[in-house]
């Protein structure tokens, strides 16, 4: 395991029979600054890795980057600053920000974003054995989530392989690397995608924009979560389970 994304840590444990000492691992979070054609946008605390996804996926978040191809090239400077550089016009601000139910600077996002028009869906079915695979795969991707217990980790899902998979402390953010990935041409989004967090509003927003059109979770979504997908044709899935998925929206996608 990377050294610089795990800290090894002595703690006390106090029990009935008495102290001990133990030993625990935590994941490290450092704050980065992303820039885009040398503006910079905002600063975001994140898991050093995929740390070229996530300056593009904060962008498209932040609706200043709408589409692949847009995203020329990035570059990650070690004292702490991600500088994108894209054919966009990086004077035009988000308009009204709208605080959603996520952490930092990936938890605002623009009012004409959450209400204004959705991407097209790209075409994709999963069938439920293959995302009984793609649910495994994730949850057994990396030793990081099972060590610190305090990481989420999103994958993709496509040709009957995990495509790519992040990790990161907040949930958002490793969408936000999942949905880089796509933006800089790395992997399609006629995929499924599957993350550990419960999903939100801007979650699945992100997801619709970008045409993903299967996204599972581990656990819940929020009521406006589930608007989103309706809106956008989306097959949201719940509660996912290897030999089980809980559908709450467009069930056609899924195959028996």
């Amino acid at each position: 395991m990377n050294s610089e994304i795990l800290l090894e840590h002595t703690t006390v444990v106090v029990t009935e029979d008495g102290r001990s000492a133990g030993h625990e691992f935590l994941a490290v979070e450092k704050p980065y600054r992303v820039a885009l054609n040398d503006r910079e946008i905002g600063t975001a605390m994140v898991l050093e890795t995929g740390l070229e996804e996530f300056g593009a996926g904060f962008l498209f978040g932040q609706g200043y980057v709408d589409r692949p191809g847009q995203v020329r090239e990035v570059f990650v400077c070690r004292e702490g600053r991600i500088l994108v550089h894209a054919d966009v016009d990086e004077s035009r601000g988000p308009g009204e920000v709208v605080i959603t139910s996520g952490c930092g600077g990936t938890g605002r996002i623009s009012r004409d974003i959450l209400e204004g028009k959705l991407g097209d869906l790209r075409e994709y079915e999963l069938s439920l054995a293959e995302a009984g695979l793609f649910i495994r795969e994730a949850l057994h991707a990396s030793d990081l989530g099972p060590r610190t217990h305090g990481v989420h980790g999103c994958g993709l899902w496509a040709a009957g392989t995990m495509q790519v998979f992040f990790e990161d402390l907040g949930r958002h953010n490793a969408v936000d690397k999942v949905i880089g990935a796509i933006l800089l041409g790395r992997v399609s989004p006629a995929a499924a995608v599957y993350t550990t967090g419960r999903l939100t509003s801007d979650m699945v927003l992100k997801c619709a924009r970008i045409g993903i059109p299967i996204v599972l979770s581990r656990t819940s979504a929020s009521s406006l979560a589930l608007a989103i997908a309706r809106r956008a044709g989306m097959t949201m899935v719940c509660y996912a389970r290897p030999g089980r998925l809980n559908i709450y929206n467009a069930p056609a996608r899924i195959l028996p």
